[in-house]
């Protein structure tokens, strides 16, 4: 958006000017400031700071010989900083050989106006580049929204997806929630980034996909399992990765992790590939780990629920075979939030107790 037609409601864009001679700051504010707001500062360090305060200057006239730090110092912080690298460099100097101009552009600034100043080129480049910024953040916005847009889709399919297989289960109720939310605790108590625990929640209800192809006179069947059974159950693993798909997307990825690897056991026992220690993705160690208390503190159709205690013994032995040892202090450091969770999300008689 040019000064010409930008909406007079909108605050006027501000333009950084660092420069340590009076002269060269007062003819650039003069030309600048009808149009713009204006900020100054004298020095390097000055304009590190005011570049990387809280309110972004959308534009950098920057000198380069100063005092202190030199101009191509300040442009080497400033494009180091997540929070600065997009903004457009200017460099106005009497610093005029080819070289200089090649190292100022190479540093990352969008151009080079040489003294003395003329305020009519000035204000003709910064035009040029304010509306060159303006139209990039734009069509990143745009990308922003889009990408956003198509995760929520992503995200509403894969929760459409455990829930159907949630049906067609006998685990009725909150099975899937709890022990996602399970899985997340446990990936926030051995350090995993916020992003990376948020896709461990959401790929987490993937775990059971598969039982989709597993027939219904094994799925629903009340007593235990023959071995003959107990080979076609096996499959749902592999069934849920099939499902799902190999896709370049993460959300993707990691639920087809997860729905192939949660059965897979640290001593290399489990299925379907019979896994060994950290060769099973992590995501499938976690949610081995929430998957196995959930299911053994719930009651289902053809078991009572166990105590939390027993459950919790039952895992601590499976340390080493059945479970990561290293996640097993992770899971009892959150066991007083697992427990809050499985309060909230409580079943009587399968019939879930709190809302989601």
């Amino acid at each position: 958006m040019t000064d010409s037609n930008r909406n007079p409601s909108t605050p006027r864009q501000t333009i950084l000017i660092v420069d340590n001679e009076p002269g060269n700051i007062e003819v650039l504010n003069a030309a600048l400031s009808p149009l713009y707001q204006t900020k100054i500062a004298v020095s390097g360090e000055r304009a590190l700071k005011i570049a990387m305060g809280p309110i972004k200057p959308d534009l950098i006239l920057l000198d380069i010989i100063m005092p202190g730090l030199s101009g191509y110092e300040v442009c080497r912080q400033l494009k180091k900083d997540s929070s600065t690298r997009n903004i457009p460099i200017i460099f106005v100097t009497s610093m005029n050989e080819v070289d200089d101009e090649r190292t100022g552009l190479e540093l990352g600034a969008v151009d080079y106006i040489t003294k003395p100043i003329s305020a009519s080129i000035v204000l003709a480049r910064v035009r040029t580049h304010l509306a060159l910024y303006d139209q990039t953040r734009e069509l990143e916005q745009m990308v922003r929204l889009r990408t956003a847009e198509l995760e929520t889709t992503r995200l509403q399919i894969i929760h459409g997806l455990g829930r159907a297989a949630e049906f067609k289960d006998n685990e009725t109720g909150y099975h899937v929630l709890r022990m996602s939310h399970y899985a997340h605790l446990i990936g926030k108590a051995i350090g995993m980034s916020p992003d990376e625990a948020d896709l461990l929640f959401h790929a987490a209800p993937m775990h059971d996909l598969g039982k989709i192809g597993i027939p219904d006179h094994i799925l629903l069947k009340p007593g235990k399992l023959d071995e003959s059974e107990w080979s076609i159950m096996r499959q749902h693993p592999a069934m849920g990765a099939q499902i799902l798909g190999q896709h370049n997307n993460t959300l993707l990825q990691a639920s087809c992790e997860v729905a192939l690897t949660h059965h897979e056991k640290w001593d290399g026992s489990g299925y379907p590939n019979g896994l060994r220690g950290e060769q099973i993705p992590l995501f499938g160690r976690i949610v081995a780990i929430a998957d196995v208390f959930d299911a053994l503190t719930s009651e289902r159709p053809y078991k009572t629920a166990w105590t939390v205690e027993a459950a919790l013994a039952m895992i601590e032995e499976g340390s080493g075979r059945h479970f990561d040892p290293v996640l097993i202090p992770a899971f009892k450091s959150v066991l007083p939030a697992v427990l809050k969770i499985k309060s909230r999300y409580a079943e009587v008689h399968g019939t879930p107790t709190s809302p989601p």
